[in-house]
């Protein structure tokens, strides 16, 4: 795997950004035409974005869909990289993906969060880039939120002699309904920085919010953390787009949201106490989904009781929870009373909106 170690990655530096500000790495999800391209690279060449990033090959969740236009929008890659002096960024997911854009002189290559995922398909990936120690790899984070697979996903391409290498945190999957798209789960790339201080660490506010409006909260926040710099979609007609419409920008957003964001000096990602401030909100999150959905498992109940005229509360049933649930908090080191004056509020609650059901 070689001789070197996270621990010695550095940070990485591109022409015209200046030696410590944010990195922005900005760009349509998907090339989509060889005009849609150009344009997006010219506006946003215009507003001082430096690295262009647009996908070319686009694995979807779900096939049918658009998975983009696949080897013949390398050459719109690269005239858009000629007329504005961008650097380039694509996505890899496959050999033959890598195999194509080297070809075409790509510099900046990412992997996704599927394929970080694939302890094998990395591998795959990290030997095809074996002996192209010039071009620049970033990894985004894996789907789920398992810091040891990125961890290796990140010491493959280490292994093959890539030391322009940087990390793409992009949150986590997670089912059920929440506010953002993908779970941030902070402490993972805070962890991830312990084991790499030096390298360069982005955040990706547009698939972590999953909507344009959580953007520039999320890009505050990522900075007020430590993060090097920012991946962001951005397309000149976001509501057209093929892929990832509710999340782009237009370049013109895009500016105004980087005029407004604020670099303060320190960092708080070695802050322990941000770090467990974090994880206390992340927390917080999870309950509320949680709750959320509870909710609406009491209302499916409500309505059932409703159809076939039964009593919304049944005695035995809530002694037998209450006491249930008491006695697994009890195992988890939960308070007895903490834990039945949760569960009394939460029940009450329930009770409350299926009784709204048959008023």
């Amino acid at each position: 795997m070689g001789s070197r170690s996270l621990q010695d990655i550095g940070p990485l530096t591109w022409p015209g950004v200046p030696l410590g500000a944010p990195l922005i790495v900005a760009g349509p999800c998907s090339a989509e035409s060889e005009q849609q391209t150009l344009e997006a690279a010219r506006q946003l060449s215009e507003i001082g974005i430096k690295v262009f990033r647009a996908g070319i090959w686009k694995p979807r969740t779900m096939p049918g869909g658009f998975e983009g236009v696949g080897d013949r929008g390398l050459p719109w890659l690269l005239r858009a990289g000629r007329e504005t002096g961008m650097s380039l960024a694509t996505e890899v997911a496959t050999v033959e993906h890598v195999h194509a854009a080297l070809d075409a002189g790509i510099s900046i290559l990412w992997v996704g969060a599927r394929t970080s995922a694939n302890p094998f398909a990395m591998q795959d990936i990290a030997d095809a880039l074996r002996g192209h120690d010039e071009v620049t790899v970033l990894v985004k984070n894996p789907v789920n939120p398992d810091l040891d697979l990125w961890l290796g996903a990140l010491q493959r391409i280490l292994g093959a002699g890539i030391h322009r290498l940087g990390a793409v945190h992009r949150g986590f999957s997670s089912a059920g309904e929440h506010l953002y798209r993908n779970d941030p789960q902070w402490h993972i790339p805070f962890e991830l920085r312990r084991h790499a201080p030096g390298m360069t660490i982005l955040c990706d506010p547009s698939h972590i919010g999953g909507k344009r409006e959580y953007v520039e909260p999320l890009a505050q926040q990522a900075l007020d953390m430590g993060f090097d710099g920012l991946m962001i979609e951005s397309h000149c007609h976001p509501d057209q787009a093929l892929s990832d419409s509710a999340q782009q920008v237009t370049p013109q957003q895009l500016k105004s949201i980087l005029e407004r964001l604020v670099v303060r000096s320190g960092t708080l990602l070695d802050d322990e106490l941000a770090l467990l401030r974090q994880q206390i909100d992340d927390c917080d999150h999870e309950l509320l989904a949680v709750l959320a959905r509870r909710m609406s498992v009491a209302r499916q109940i409500g309505r059932f009781k409703k159809a076939h005229n039964m009593r919304v509360v049944q005695p035995t049933r809530y002694h037998d929870m209450i006491k249930a649930r008491i006695d697994e908090g009890s195992s988890l080191d939960l308070p007895v009373e903490f834990t039945q004056r949760v569960m009394q509020a939460i029940h009450e609650e329930s009770v409350r909106q299926q009784i709204d059901l048959f008023s």
